[in-house]
């Protein structure tokens, strides 16, 4: 490799049809030694975006990199809160797969926004709820500059995503926060019980029935209940867990 590298003939930032350099694939790998031997280049961008504006740091935090985060993150010309094309982070990224350390190490920096939206309105705070990404949640949720119940462009907040998805253990830890509502309609009048009916995550739904303040025959826009989701999906322990609640 440092053979190649002493070539007059080779260019070390060179990007390829998509836009990537060696750099990007080096830290999308994971190729700590790689990477050191490139940034050591005057003539290598530590920085520099591809065609759908991925950084090398966006790569590297996309695949839970966590070595070669560290690296980057060290550089004074690294911007930590690059928005790519869909307008997500190498925060969001890695909340989205669910790599606590990267979260970890990305949340040390002052100049990050922890609670910063995409193109579609989601923080993410809400990309970790949608996935079950327990841990990460957690990192997020202990920041005060962190919304827990901040709504999307669809209106759906994290705990409606979480339910959505099924995910019992996010869903615990929203419903803990005093800033949760926890039957609050998306914009098509869908509450985070309605999505969890609808998917048949009976956990999810005994979960929420535990609440005083969630309406287990509350109807959406177009006139369905909890009941009628899950009926139409044929969830019957989730029709049954209704069908007791209603009658409450």
């Amino acid at each position: 490799m440092n053979l190649i590298f002493r070539s007059k003939y080779i260019n070390p930032d060179k990007p390829d049809n998509n836009g990537q350099t060696p750099l990007s694939w080096a830290t999308m790998n994971g190729h700590d030694g790689v990477v050191k031997l490139l940034l050591g280049r005057r003539d290598v961008s530590s920085d520099r975006p591809d065609n759908c504006g991925r950084t090398p740091l966006l790569w590297a935090s996309q695949n839970g990199r966590d070595g070669v985060v560290k690296l980057l993150l060290e550089l004074k010309d690294i911007c930590p809160d690059w928005r790519d094309y869909r307008g997500q982070t190498p925060l969001s990224r890695a909340a989205w797969n669910g790599y606590d350390g990267v979260v970890r190490l990305l949340l040390e920096r002052k100049d990050i926004n922890p609670d910063m939206i995409d193109n579609y309105g989601q923080t993410p705070l809400s990309w970790a709820a949608w996935n079950g990404h327990d841990g990460v949640a957690k990192l997020l949720l202990a920041r005060e500059d962190v919304s827990p119940d901040r709504p999307d462009l669809y209106g759906q907040t994290p705990l409606s995503w979480a339910a959505g998805s099924g995910c019992a253990g996010v869903v615990k830890l929203l419903l803990a926060r005093e800033e949760v509502s926890p039957d609050r309609p998306d914009n098509g009048g869908q509450t985070p019980l309605s999505w969890a009916a609808s998917g048949g995550h009976d956990a999810v739904v005994k979960l929420l029935l535990g609440r005083e303040d969630v309406n287990p025959d509350k109807a959406d826009n177009r006139g369905q209940k909890p009941l009628s989701w899950a009926t139409r999906g044929g969830h019957g322990r989730v029709e049954e867990l209704l069908f007791k609640a209603g009658k409450r």
